[in-house]
């Protein structure tokens, strides 16, 4: 037995790229604690979990409403990504591959969503 939403490649994809971003915030400095290391992961946990709740005996209509909630989602972590690397908080190399690897979830979320009704 598994849930839907267990064997769509988005969710596995977001999963995977949260657990990324949690381990990165962890290098953050203590002072951002309560405000950027706490909204990067919101926003990434938000990704996987809007995708988990829209797939479960929701309508396609509602599921694409939650996908797009996902799809904000990302665009709030690149824009953390972002104030951390204009703080300093992240170099180039690692900032580039974070955010090229939401960009292309955020593609495959819209591209799933264009294929429901």
């Amino acid at each position: 037995m598994s849930f839907k939403f267990e064997k769509l490649i988005i969710w596995q994809d977001s999963m995977t790229f949260g657990e990324k971003i949690f381990a990165f915030s962890k290098t953050f400095p203590d002072d951002e604690k309560f405000n950027l290391t706490s909204q990067i992961r919101r926003a990434v946990d938000s990704v996987a979990l809007n995708i988990a709740e829209g797939s479960v005996l929701q309508s396609n209509a509602e599921f694409r409403k939650f996908l797009g909630y996902s799809i904000r989602s990302i665009s709030e972590v690149v824009t953390c990504l972002y104030k951390a690397k204009n703080r300093r908080y992240i170099t180039e190399e690692p900032f580039t591959a974070l955010y090229n690897e939401s960009f292309k979830i955020m593609n495959h979320i819209i591209a799933f969503r264009n294929k429901l009704d």
